[in-house]
C-alpha cells in the first residue's frame, strides 16, 4: 500500500512542523535475514531503495513529474539502524524531503515495525541528463513536487555536486 499522508515527524530536533509524508509497506523476505536472524543491514538499504523507487518513479510519475524516471545518482548515504528488523512483521517506511538544491536533493526515511521506529535514514540524490550522462539542474515540476515533501525549514544548498 502506499499513499502519502500528514504526519508529525519523529525526529527530535525537528520543529514539529505538520508535513506530508510518502508512507509505504515494504515486504521484508526471508532472504533479507542474516545468520543473526534479524534484516540483514545492507539489505535495508535495499528496501529503502524500493520505496524510493515506489514514491519517484511511480508515485511522482502519477503525479506528472515523469522526469524522475530518468537516472538518478546517489552520492551519499546515511543509515541509523536503531533496533533489529524481523522478518514477519510489516516495514512502513516514512519518506520526505530533507534538503533541495539545484542538482540535488535528499530523501529522509523513517523505517517502522510494530509502530517502533527501527532506523532512519537519507541519501542524496543527483539526476542525471539521460544526453549527456551529467548531472542536471531539477525542474521547477520535480522541485514543486519535492517541496511538497518538506519541511518548512528547508535546506536550499547543494550537497555532493560541483558545478562546471
Amino acid at each position: 500500500m502506499t499513499t502519502p499522508l500528514h504526519q508529525k515527524s519523529a525526529h527530535p530536533e525537528d520543529t514539529n512542523q505538520p508535513h506530508k509524508a510518502f508512507r509505504c509497506e515494504i515486504a521484508v523476505r526471508w532472504s533479507d535475514q542474516d545468520a543473526n536472524g534479524h534484516v540483514n543491514n545492507a539489505r535495508v538499504v535495499t528496501l529503502m531503495e524500493e520505496a524510493r523507487l515506489l514514491w519517484l518513479n511511480q508515485h511522482a510519475v502519477a503525479a506528472g513529474v515523469g522526469s524522475f524516471t530518468d537516472p538518478k545518482f546517489v552520492v551519499a548515504l546515511t543509515v541509523n539502524y536503531l533496533k533489529p528488523i524481523s522478518y514477519g512483521p510489516a516495514l512502513v517506511l516514512l519518506l520526505t524531503t530533507g534538503r533541495i538544491g539545484n542538482r540535488s536533493f535528499t530523501v529522509s526515511y523513517e523505517g517502522l515495525q510494530d509502530s517502533n521506529t527501527v532506523f532512519r535514514a537519507s541519501t542524496v540524490l543527483v539526476p542525471i541528463d539521460t544526453g549527456s550522462g551529467r548531472p542536471r539542474a531539477l525542474t521547477d515540476e520535480e522541485i514543486a513536487y519535492l517541496g511538497a515533501y518538506a519541511p518548512q525549514d528547508l535546506e536550499t544548498n547543494d550537497i555532493g555536486v560541483k558545478d562546471d
